[in-house]
């Protein structure tokens, strides 16, 4: 599921949302809540407008989406938002996209994973990401989208 949201914001962020995030509001509302996919995605594109951003959302179940879409944003965006679900544990071919991408990355998570199952406690691209948000819901991605922001403009106020 891929959403664009094209306007003449001069900066552009991603968003990518990894396996089972296309099933919220209805995948374990007990720890995801019940706001769906499609409302924070309308969401970060309206926090994205206020903060001049372009902001870009695709989710997908399958890694080597993810990865081909983390690849594809080197050039083309100033920062990206990952919320790589369970591939977070598990998955080195995202870390080492994340790695080579030379944009601000923060990894989002919905839940605080420290609260839930010790194997969720690892994550394969903490050490390769600018920030982790976690734990706060859908607002989780809407702080990473405003973290992100700053780090873009920080990036490029360096350069």
């Amino acid at each position: 599921m891929a959403a664009t949201r094209s306007n003449a914001h001069s900066r552009r962020v991603l968003v990518l949302h990894g396996p089972n995030l296309n099933m919220l509001g209805e995948r374990e509302p007990e720890i995801y809540g019940r706001v769906t996919l499609r409302q924070i995605d309308a969401e970060l594109h309206r926090l994205g407008d206020e903060l001049g951003l372009a902001v870009d959302t695709f989710q997908s179940n399958s890694e080597g989406a993810l990865v081909d879409r983390i690849q594809a944003a080197r050039g083309n965006y100033h920062a990206l938002l990952v919320n790589p679900a369970a591939y977070t544990h598990t998955s080195v071919a995202i870390r080492d996209a994340i790695q080579m991408l030379g944009i601000p990355v923060v990894e989002v998570h919905l839940s605080n994973v420290y609260r839930r199952e010790p194997f969720r406690h690892h994550s394969t691209i903490a050490d390769v990401v600018d920030g982790r948000i976690m734990g706060f819901g859908p607002e989780s991605y809407y702080l990473a989208l405003r973290a992100a922001a700053a780090l873009a403009t920080l990036r490029r106020e360096e350069k």
